[in-house]
């Protein structure tokens, strides 16, 4: 605990102050009590608490009045309520002026001692969403991964993993456009290190008789233009997180130094005679194949293997098409923001386009193919008329196919689903039938053939009035879109 963690006890039953305050002290916070109205406000004044424990029934003055007076001074001050059970409904009306929670008496010390600890976890959830979401703001950060596909759940829960076990190296590998910057970003952001510095530092557009300088820093005089002692990334970064982006492109002698940094934890500056200690995250990103460069002598395996120890893939768009249309509208919605526009939606057709085609720049790509769109297009939809041929022809080249492999009667014989799947909005109806009439209409094979859930297969077998085997019948018209499978709230960061 800080000494940050104040709490205020205002009751005038001198035994259940006493015990509050005993309980709370064990516990490492720092305690205060009052017995009337005015000394609790004068505490609250000079002692300034994070949380009060309030009687609503004391001898000079309700606790509800006292509960707006601290909720006025101080919006963010928790208030949890105490209570005789005979006064139950002060309790209700004391959660609609603001009052985080409240217990009745006689209580359990330890219900208590669960409901503040909570109230402070939730305290300090909410500096990191408040900082998290000031980060978001930058333009910089302005875009997010978005995914709700069985591929982004994994990323997601290994930025938790990583997060929350404060691992001291991380790679994050992927294709150029996937996100691995602010992926790296988000994992600053969500661990113990998030009030320390996030420093990135790009080894492919350093010259290597700089990068040297620039991450461990030089004493006065360690070279001609040397006047003062400067601090590198690593002592800059005290406490928080160095990234060191396009590891792949690091100069081989450098390799070796950051590898003795990550081992020893310590590295001295250009021109210095004692090492200084690095108390940093190592988190390191790369598009290229660092094991073939291994093979070929082209990167330290001792150095892929110290930074292998903890390995955030991200997936290319292509195998991951089913998060478009989300992806699309987050564009939008944030595009609209930045240019002032009032655009609502795109057109069945241009997604349908966007849907085929295979994105090598990936979600970079297509939000720059969203901000073209949405600077040429005047309508409030967004149509196909403005995409790169590029994009239409594939479209076309796609549905040619389709046609020419299915057969009249839809026999599916001609088909083959190749092994790693194929997206389902790319193929709709048609492919629904064909992966069940594989499965022999066993729906989760069926599922995972088309890359989804069993629950979104459900429903798109019943919004095309599809039966068990794929054939066709007289169905009700299909309910509401079903929820989707990962709230709005996970991680999302921008794309590198």
């Amino acid at each position: 605990m800080t000494n940050k963690n104040r709490i205020l006890v205002v009751d005038d039953e001198k035994l259940i102050s006493w015990s509050l305050a005993t309980m709370l002290k064990k516990e490492g916070y720092e305690v205060e009590t009052a017995a009337t109205g005015n000394e609790a406000i004068q505490k609250f004044e000079e002692f300034r608490p994070k949380l009060v424990l309030l009687d609503v029934c004391l001898p000079d003055v309700n606790g509800l009045e006292l509960l707006k007076r601290f909720k006025a001074a101080n919006e963010d001050i928790y208030v949890i309520m105490i209570t005789a059970y005979a006064h139950a409904d002060s309790a209700v009306l004391a959660l609609q002026e603001g009052a985080e929670d409240y217990f009745g008496k006689p209580f359990n010390l330890d219900a208590v001692k669960h409901v503040v600890n909570k109230a402070f976890e939730k305290t300090q959830l909410k500096k990191e969403v408040d900082y998290f979401r000031g980060e978001l703001r930058k333009k910089s950060d302005q875009d997010k991964l978005v995914g709700n596909s069985q591929k982004m759940i994994e990323v997601f829960k290994m930025i938790k993993i990583c997060a929350d076990a404060d691992a001291k190296t991380v790679l994050v590998t992927g294709e150029s456009g996937t996100g691995k910057e602010l992926v790296a970003k988000a994992l600053h952001m969500h661990s113990g290190r998030s009030e320390s510095p996030f420093i990135e530092v790009n080894c492919a557009a350093i010259p290597e008789n700089l990068l040297e300088n620039e991450l461990f820093g030089h004493e006065k005089g360690a070279y001609t233009d040397a006047s003062k002692r400067q601090k590198g990334v690593f002592e800059m970064a005290e406490g928080g997180t160095v990234f060191l982006d396009e590891i792949g492109d690091m100069p081989f002698l450098m390799q070796a130094k950051i590898l003795k940094v990550m081992e020893s934890k310590r590295f001295r500056r250009l021109g210095g005679q004692e090492d200084v200690e690095a108390n940093v995250r190592i988190i390191t990103a790369t598009h290229q194949n660092l094991p073939k460069m291994v093979k070929e002598g082209k990167f330290r395996s001792d150095l892929f293997f110290r930074l292998n120890v903890m390995n955030i893939a991200l997936p290319p768009l292509r195998e991951r098409k089913e998060d478009i249309p989300s992806l699309i509208q987050y564009f939008i919605k944030t595009l609209n923001e930045e240019y002032g526009r009032s655009v609502e939606d795109i057109a069945q057709g241009a997604l349908e386009h966007l849907m085929a085609y295979e994105w090598p720049g990936n979600v970079r790509e297509l939000r720059n193919c969203i901000e073209r769109l949405m600077m040429l297009e005047q309508e409030k939809t967004l149509g196909s008329e403005h995409l790169g041929a590029e994009i239409t022809q594939a479209s076309r080249q796609g549905s040619q196919l389709m046609r020419a492999e299915m057969s009249n009667d839809f026999s599916g014989e001609h088909i083959l689903l190749p092994p790693e799947g194929i997206s389902l909005e790319e193929l709709e109806k048609l492919i629904i039938q064909l992966a069940l009439k594989k499965s022999a209409g066993n729906q989760t094979k069926a599922a995972k053939y088309l890359k989804t859930s069993r629950d979104t297969l459900r429903y798109r077998m019943k919004k095309f009035g599809l039966g068990e085997n794929g054939k066709e019948e007289e169905t009700e018209e299909a309910g509401e879109p079903r929820p989707e499978s990962v709230p709005d709230s996970s991680p999302g960061y921008g794309w590198n």
